[in-house]
């Protein structure tokens, strides 16, 4: 039961705790009583399966705290072994059994897990005979082979001779010459086997009564097979893996006094094989595994004497005790008598160079495993022949080497300062290249290695927190904690930024020493470093606190991050730099500004873009600081930079500067670094940087040279194809304008309005819209003029909808949020010029009005929404404005037709722009500041839309959606509105759409269909749309399957006993209109619905509906043909009153025995037939005396030249 604090939330941290932390295994009982009724699941497979599933889910809980299995091992381990031993068990049950313990050891691991096995002596042979029966081939109870090889690995353990147990066998090889025969055979599969075979082999030999006969006989097999199997193949890869894996556990698992007599003869036919140029990661891996392993083989088991020994490793101590003084440390440096008295094999000299060179290997596996053999053998080696490896280990770190080496080499400093074989006076070397690995990055291409270098020098700094004392780290640890901070802050990688912070925060703990560490640990940590831009901007600034970090961040952004090959991280050095400047303005102005001004003129595309926009965001940062603003870059998307106060850049910088940052763009310009490939990138920075010094108000108001540059590349990238270079455009240009053509000044071109209003027009799509932007960053002292002929310029634009220009769907977009920028610049009827009059009010609404008609499509789809969109919303915010301003504008007429567009949408089937739609509908609805006037049923909607029951809907979700929004059908203002909009979701082809915009609309309408007046409004409301939308097939299509819904759930019952009704007589009229001389087969077969729904009423209207339907069972599309006698069949059978017995019976044989796509004659005969039955006149077909003539010359009608367009038409 919860208890009352976690009711109340107080407890949720101790939950979270508790959930994911366990004390003892609770399921315990459960999973007995699994294993318990195993035997009574045998025919019962599905409570079978989800018993098994249950039981792997259960153990899987306890992946991260299998130690909580062990109290309960035995009992488990010994239920599962008596239905292994029992013989009466079936073989279902015996590989079952064998599942479960895999799935055992799995969890808990296999070493720990053949403890509680069975070992005696008589379990051997019964072990051995199960494994002999087994079938290798069989990949279903491959679990129960790796078991029993487990099983046996540990039996053979026993301390008697095994030769002893062979009086039993009679005519049978001996025990253990079965044993090897069989895990040999495992060395060849590609599984788990394979591993516990190897196992098996490696204990086997090593026991002390076979070393002598069985271990060199192994070991020469072990060669032969080396030296003689294809690797080449995939079978001999293979049993090559087994042969070395078994090989590495056995120099692993045997004495080194029996292996070292064989160790000289397995090197040398190690050396012989090509392993390590193979192309097989796992054939390179075990290579060096098991030549580290002959290494410790060669040199005896020691630890050397020299070797660093921290002596005091509590955290606690670290943090609070005073340093310890160097002569506290333990370490010798000398060379005891007992380790120069001992010689080194020759060997282990090409064993060291193996592992080294297997430290560049290119696989991180490959290198892991050399970094522990490198480490694990220089703990066995003299003081002097460890400081050589160390000293060849040091040239792997070298800027001549690549990225591999150097992660190589990281680890096996790691490895060795982790085991203390790095000494203190060693770190004055390696110190400063973990510091160059922790910035490490080679470029190739169009992206960079080194993140793992990067990863494996935090992995260093980790290791050594935890190697040396702090007294030792002393020196090193302020240079150690900077660049750390730096990496856990600024690298790309989120691994590499966490790795820095794990192991900022071991030294913290382990050292102690580090400057503010505490404080920082907890800023920085695992988590909060996860996002980058987060740590980019906003933890960047929390450390720069500290004066200790300060410059080596900036020094670090500066360096790097500017210049980095990837453009987001150089964009968010720059942004982090302009966050920083508030903390060190002399330092950017003194030592990062000049830098930055070197590399505009560098030969690299990276540096020259680094360096733009860190100028940009430089400057802009000096002359916020009086405002207290550097902390607000970016800005708020809301408002312009101009809505600052700022100083000018003069007040904070030389001239000489000044006039190297005039000539930046100009110099680009000159140089044709804003054209070409490499232009693309350096475009956005451009505009960024004119849009930045504009703001800083650069003293350029009368050099009219670089003004015509800088307009000249801002109209240049209006017609730029990416979104973000047009908006940057804008932006500046907005900017430019403010600053520099004021009305006091003449740097503006001559007719720079006509000439963007003249771009509207053009046949360029993205001229259009970047053009359109700009228009709409204009200030209002320059709209002062200017204002009607730029209205007239962007509401024509926004309402050019024409089918056969879909490309220009965006810019009509745009020029839409261009007009409502104005809006916003100018006001509305205030007491200023320039604001919105009247008119231009009206003018404005009706540009947004016409935008919610807008359903262009093109080959993606419906992107008319996304104009209807734009325009919602800014129907939203400039009604707002409107009722803010002057509120008599939005008459009512005006606001029934704002109000019923959006209704509209809100039933429309595309998700997306439903709710952009509902979001704006319930904005204008619950306005309360004030209130929007004149909206028709404003009560009722707040009912509809109370804030309660609207609180927790997703109005892009369908199912929560429709049952709220269909209610607006009896609101008599927007119910043609509503219908409209909900007749394109019931016949879309979204499936939830439809099925719930369907079930809403039953829901509703069955709830009304006895109220004869109400169903007359409907049907009155159904019938005007139907009128309205005659051959618009993007209406016509969906109302029809409407239609068919509607009829085929009886929905006009009402009518049934009607003579005639009215609404029946204008479906049918408008149905047989709408599909005269049409092609168009998707709409002739939704017809076919109707027309079959239209049956069920009496009267004239079935028998007119009849009469359709024999006249589409003549069709000259075969499918339409197919499709109506499929349909009539159904609907006959299941209105069965509609026909007499007899007529109904001959008229069913007739449509379901006819092959309705024979030649047309032939399906007409029959059709006349019908007719005959049905008593209906025959259809008699109209020929024109042009087509007649036609006909004569060609020889008769085209029958597949037809059908050809009808498979064409319906998109086949």
């Amino acid at each position: 039961m919860t208890s009352e604090k976690e009711r109340n939330g107080d407890g949720i941290e101790d939950t979270v705790r508790k959930g994911t932390v366990l004390d003892h295994f609770v399921e315990k009982d459960e999973v007995s009583q699994m294993i318990t009724t195993l035997p009574a699941l045998e025919n019962d497979l599905v409570v079978l399966e989800r018993a098994t599933e249950r039981f792997i889910v259960i153990l899987d809980r306890y992946q991260e705290q299998p130690h909580l299995l062990d109290p309960h091992l035995d009992e488990m381990i010994e239920q599962l072994f008596q239905y292994v031993k029992d013989p009466s068990s079936s073989q279902w049950l015996f590989h079952l059994a064998f599942k479960y313990l895999y799935t055992l050891s799995k969890v808990r691991g296999p070493k720990a897990m053949v403890r509680h096995f069975s070992h005696e002596v008589m379990d051997l042979q019964p072990a051995l005979e199960m494994m002999k029966v087994q079938d290798m081939e069989d990949h279903k109870t491959w679990e129960t082979r790796y078991v029993l090889l487990l099983w046996v690995s540990f039996i053979i353990i026993i301390p008697f001779d095994l030769s002893r147990l062979d009086g039993s066998l009679q005519g049978q090889a001996p025990i253990v010459d079965q044993i090897m025969s069989v895990a040999k055979g495992y060395l060849k599969k590609a599984d788990k086997t394979q591993d516990a075979a190897g196992y098996l082999l490696a204990r086997l030999v090593s026991r002390p009564d076979l070393r002598s006969e069985k271990l060199p006989e192994f070991l020469d097999w072990c060669l032969r097979m080396l030296a003689t199997t294809d690797v080449q193949s995939s079978e001999g890869t293979i049993f090559v893996t087994g042969v070395l894996f078994a090989l590495c556990l056995l120099f692993k698992h045997g004495k080194r006094e029996d292996l070292l007599q064989y160790a000289p003869v397995v090197f040398k036919g190690l050396l012989q094989l090509t392993l390590p140029t193979s192309g097989n990661t796992l054939l390179r891996k075990l290579n060096v595994k098991l030549l580290q392993r002959l290494g410790m083989t060669f040199l005896p088991s020691r630890v050397a004497s020299w070797r660093y020994q921290r002596g005091n490793r509590c955290l606690v101590t670290n943090v609070t005790a005073p340093l310890l003084t160097k002569a506290t440390i333990s370490h010798d440096n000398t060379t005891s008598p007992e380790e120069a008295s001992y010689n080194i094999p020759a060997e282990t000299e090409d064993i060291l160079d193996h592992l080294l060179h297997g430290l560049k290997d290119k696989d991180t596996v490959v290198r892991w495993s050399a970094a522990k053999g490198v480490g694990r053998i220089c703990g066995r080696l003299p003081l002097e022949l460890a400081n050589e490896v160390i000293a060849s280990l040091l040239d792997c770190l070298t800027f001549r080497e690549n990225y591999s080496s150097w992660h190589g080499g990281c680890l096996a400093l790691a490895e060795l300062g982790r085991r203390g074989l790095l000494l203190p006076d060693r770190l004055t070397e390696v110190v400063p290249i973990v510091l160059k690995a922790l910035a490490y990055d080679e470029r190739h291409g169009a992206h960079s290695v080194g993140s793992n270098v990067r990863d494996a020098a935090c992995y260093v700094c980790w290791a050594f927190a935890r190697a040396y004392d702090p007294a030792v780290l002393l020196p090193y640890i302020g240079d150690v904690a900077s660049a750390l901070i730096a990496t856990a802050l600024f690298d790309r990688e989120t691994n590499c930024r966490k790795a820095a912070s794990a192991a900022f925060q071991e030294n913290v703990g382990r050292q102690g020493t580090l400057p503010h560490g505490i404080v920082v640990m907890t800023t920085v940590d695992y988590y909060s470093v996860g996002n980058i831009t987060h740590s980019y901007l906003e933890l960047s600034v929390k450390i720069a606190q500290f004066p200790e970090y300060t410059n080596c961040l900036i020094d670090h952004l500066l360096q790097y991050k500017l210049l980095h090959w990837d453009s987001a991280v150089r964009q968010l050095g720059s942004q982090a730099l302009h966050r920083l400047t508030a903390i060190a303005p002399e330092y950017m102005k003194e030592r990062v500004l000049p830098v930055l001004l070197t590399r505009t003129s560098a030969s690299d595309l990276s540096e020259k873009h680094g360096a733009l926009l860190g100028i940009a965001e430089l400057s802009t940062a000096l002359c916020s600081l009086s405002d207290m603003c550097a902390m607000a870059s970016p800005l708020p998307p809301n408002l312009t930079a101009f809505h600052y106060r700022t100083d000018k850049i003069t007040d904070h910088l030389p001239d000489a500067i000044i006039e190297q940052l005039v000539t930046v763009i100009l110099k680009f310009q000159r140089l044709g670094v804003l054209r070409g490939v490499g232009g693309e990138v350096m475009r956005p920075a451009a505009l960024h940087f004119i849009d930045r010094l504009s703001w800083c108000h650069l003293p350029v108001h009368a050099n009219t040279a670089v003004l015509e540059v800088w307009q000249e590349v801002i109209e240049d990238n209006f017609s730029h194809g990416e979104d973000a270079v047009r908006e940057g455009a804008a932006v500046a240009f907005g900017a430019v304008c403010r600053e520099y053509y004021t009305t006091s000044s003449s740097a503006m071109p001559e007719n720079l309005i006509d000439r963007f209003i003249l771009e509207l027009e053009g046949i360029n799509r993205f001229s259009r819209r970047g053009f359109s932007l700009g228009l709409g960053k204009l200030p209002s002292f320059i709209l002062s003029s200017q204002l009607d002929k730029v209205l007239a310029g962007l509401i024509k634009c926004a309402t050019s909808i024409k089918d056969v220009e879909p490309k220009y769907t965006e810019a009509r977009m745009d020029a839409i949020r261009a007009t409502m920028s104005i809006v916003n610049e100018v006001g509305v009827c205030v007491n200023h010029t320039p604001c919105l009059s009247s008119s231009d009010v009206t003018m404005v609404y009706e540009e947004l009005l016409v935008a919610m008609g807008d359903y262009t499509s093109d080959r993606r789809g419906d992107v008319g929404a996304f104009v209807r969109e734009a325009s919602m919303s800014a129907l939203d915010e400039f009604t707002r404005i409107v009722a803010v301003e002057n509120s008599n504008l939005i008459v009512p007429s005006l606001c029934s037709r704002v109000m019923q567009s959006i209704v509209q949408q809100c039933c429309q089937k595309i998700d997306r722009t439903r709710g952009v739609a509902c979001s704006k509908l319930l904005s204008l609805v619950h306005c309360t500041s004030p209130v929007i006037p004149n909206i028709p049923h404003h009560e009722d909607l707040l009912r509809i839309f109370n804030r309660e029951a609207i609180s927790d809907i997703n109005w892009t979700v369908a199912h929560s959606s429709f049952p709220l929004l269909v209610q607006l059908l009896a609101l008599q203002s927007y119910t043609y509105h509503t219908l409209l909009g909900m007749i394109g979701s019931v016949g879309g082809l979204t499936e939830s759409t439809v099925r719930h915009s369907s079930s809403s609309l039953l829901t509703y309408l069955r709830m009304m269909c006895n109220k004869k007046e109400s169903m007359d409004d409907f049907c009155s409301c159904l019938t005007n749309v139907f009128e309205d939308n005659l051959k618009n097939v993007r209406v016509i299509i969906p109302l029809l399957a409407t239609l068919d819904l509607l009829l085929s759930n009886s929905i006009f019952d009402l009518f049934l006993d009607s003579e005639d009704h009215p609404f029946l007589l204008t479906v049918l009229k408008l149905t047989k209109e709408e599909i005269r001389r049409t092609k168009d087969a998707k709409k002739i077969l939704a017809s076919i619905n109707v027309f079959c729904g239209l049956l069920q009423y009496h009267t004239s209207v079935r028998t007119r509906a009849l009469n359709q339907l024999m006249l589409l069972l003549g069709h000259a599309y075969p499918r339409v043909r197919k499709a109506t006698a499929d349909q009539l069949c159904t609907v006959l059978l299941t209105y069965d009153q509609l026909l007499p017995e007899d007529v109904l019976d001959n008229v069913v044989i007739v449509l379901a025995d006819t092959n309705w796509i024979d030649p047309l004659e032939k399906v007409r005969l029959v059709r006349d037939s019908l007719c005959e039955l049905l008593s209906l006149p025959v259809p008699k077909l109209k020929v024109t005396t042009a087509a007649k003539a036609s006909n004569n010359l060609t020889g008769g009608g085209d029958e597949l030249g037809s059908y050809k367009d009808l498979v064409e038409r319906a998109g086949y």
